[in-house]
């Protein structure tokens, strides 16, 4: 169709070659090797360039949607809530999943509520009605983009960070430590995240610590390696963080999402959610 034709040109605008920083000739002659790594470096310098004024493009970016989830109304806001949620508990491909990994809401960064989403998860539900889970949480683990996503139990094993924002301790009440997500022996089928910004193309702005590109990077390597299937990456937003398509500028590190949920419906982007959704 002709939609699809010009999202896909507009998003080549934003993915960059990745360019070798050291010449792949080692052997060379001397003179040929410094001609190599000096248009290397000429190629580096432009890529980076570009690459900083892709990061200003989505400083803008973000800025704006902050403002318009400040000025939400609240009674929308817990509206939309409720209604992403609901939309998420009633879905097949939530029901019928097995092992995910979800984010754990906070008020003061105005992400879409999951606490009724993890509490239903950890109640373990009666089993004729929904799929007994197993259920991954963020960790944070220092300021370099670190995040593990670790198992938990109950809401109590959650506890506040220096942020404020609830994760769960790296060892369970008995002293052992929980298991990470990239050491277990089973994939998981989905992934709830978080952002700031989403388009109907898939793309995703986070807010600029790229905790979770960087953990969906290893994970896709974990599943490759293992021969696993990708989980479903799947994103909530309220209806002011989507934004036209093509708007979110992408870096080469940026992960596209698989679906979104809205409070008016699953928005379905990927061939795989198309067909699962």
């Amino acid at each position: 169709s002709s939609s699809s034709s010009s999202s896909s040109s507009s998003s080549s605008i934003f993915f960059l070659p990745k360019i070798p920083t050291r010449p792949v000739f080692r052997l060379s002659p001397p003179a040929i090797r410094s001609v190599i790594t000096m248009s290397t470096n000429t190629s580096t310098s432009k890529n980076q360039e570009e690459l900083d004024s892709i990061f200003k493009q989505k400083k803008v970016v973000r800025s704006t949607v902050r403002k318009s989830l400040k000025a939400m109304d609240p009674s929308l806001r817990t509206q939309q809530d409720d209604a992403i949620q609901n939309i998420v508990l009633e879905a097949p491909w939530f029901r019928s999943c097995r092992r995910m990994c979800a984010y754990i809401s906070c008020k003061s960064l105005n992400e879409v509520d999951t606490s009724k989403i993890l509490s239903q998860i950890l109640q373990h539900p009666d089993g004729n009605t929904m799929a007994q889970k197993k259920l991954y949480v963020p960790r944070v683990e220092d300021k370099n983009s670190n995040m593990r996503m670790l198992h938990i139990s109950h809401m109590d094993d959650l506890i506040a960070n220096s942020m404020n924002i609830l994760e769960p301790a790296s060892v369970d009440s008995q002293g052992n430590e929980r298991e990470d997500v990239m050491q277990a022996d089973e994939p998981i089928d989905l992934l709830i995240l978080p952002g700031l910004a989403f388009d109907r193309c898939g793309r995703r702005l986070g807010r600029g610590g790229g905790y979770y590109d960087t953990f969906l990077k290893r994970y896709q390597d974990r599943a490759e390696e293992k021969d696993w299937s990708n989980p479903l990456m799947v994103a909530l937003s309220y209806s002011p963080q989507i934004l036209e398509d093509g708007s979110i500028p992408l870096t080469p590190n940026d992960v596209l999402i698989d679906a979104l949920v809205t409070p008016s419906g699953i928005v379905p982007i990927s061939p795989r959610a198309l067909e699962r959704m």
